[in-house]
């Protein structure tokens, strides 16, 4: 089952290897990663496991800028964010808020197309880098 407003895609790669490609093709389109939060590392230091489970935070402010403006209450959503993680058969999941689902929560549809459907494709083409191997001539 996928949670409302969530993209979920597997990954061609590891977790560590996804996510690192995944923060290579954030920065390579001048986003800025904030964070990367290894909850897994997390676990293990209070004595619990936890299969690979990694978020990371990136954003840009003159997209995000925006949407705040329509609607302060963004700011919580707000840098976006990507999960990477293996599920219990060994396979590796990226996941990503969709943006219109974001503003529609928030109630910052209106007048943000424009912004929303380049932070969607921004965010499908980062997600796609980093889990697919690139075609081969």
């Amino acid at each position: 089952m996928t949670p409302d407003g969530l993209t979920m895609c597997s990954s061609k790669y590891g977790p560590k290897e996804t996510m690192d490609r995944l923060v290579a093709a954030v920065t390579s389109r001048g986003m800025a990663i904030l964070a990367r939060i290894d909850h897994a590392a997390g676990a293990a230091k209070v004595g619990l496991a936890l299969r690979s489970t990694e978020v990371v935070l990136f954003g840009n402010a003159r997209a995000g800028t925006p949407l705040m403006q329509a609607a302060q209450t963004m700011g919580i959503d707000l840098p976006l964010k990507a999960l990477v993680w293996q599920d219990e058969v060994g396979s590796t999941w990226l996941a990503y808020n969709d943006p219109t689902w974001l503003a529609q929560r928030h109630d910052a549809l209106i007048g943000m197309e424009r912004s929303l459907g380049a932070m969607t494709d921004a965010l499908a083409a980062v997600a796609k880098e980093a889990r697919r191997r690139p075609d081969r001539a």
